[in-house]
């Protein structure tokens, strides 16, 4: 049994529209590759952050989301705030920086 035209045309649409739809982001979701950045930014600046000697022992959680870098957690003083947003900024890929560390 033959298909028709139109079918075929409808089925490639569809299946190109399911390809596109696993590839592309938008507002509140990342692409595969997207992810895959995020999270090679966030291992950056948490190495970043082990490795400066002002925030080495302190507890600090780095989450990524499309090169937007959210610092949480506590410090002991402003400066330590203060320090944690220079180190991470300074990271390749981070476009900016949201530090909702809180000093206790």
């Amino acid at each position: 049994m033959k298909s028709a035209p139109w079918a075929r045309s409808l089925i490639a649409l569809a299946m190109m529209t399911a390809i596109a739809a696993c590839t592309t982001s938008n507002r509140t979701t990342e692409s595969t590759g997207q992810y895959v950045d995020d999270a090679t930014i966030t291992a950056k600046v948490k190495t970043a952050v082990l490795g400066d000697p002002v925030l080495h022992e302190l507890q600090i959680t780095v989450e990524t989301y499309k090169d937007v870098v959210q610092l949480s957690g506590f410090v002991d003083t402003i400066r330590a705030k203060e320090r944690a947003t220079a180190v991470a900024a300074k990271v390749e890929g981070v476009r900016s920086v949201h530090n909702d560390l809180v000093v206790k």
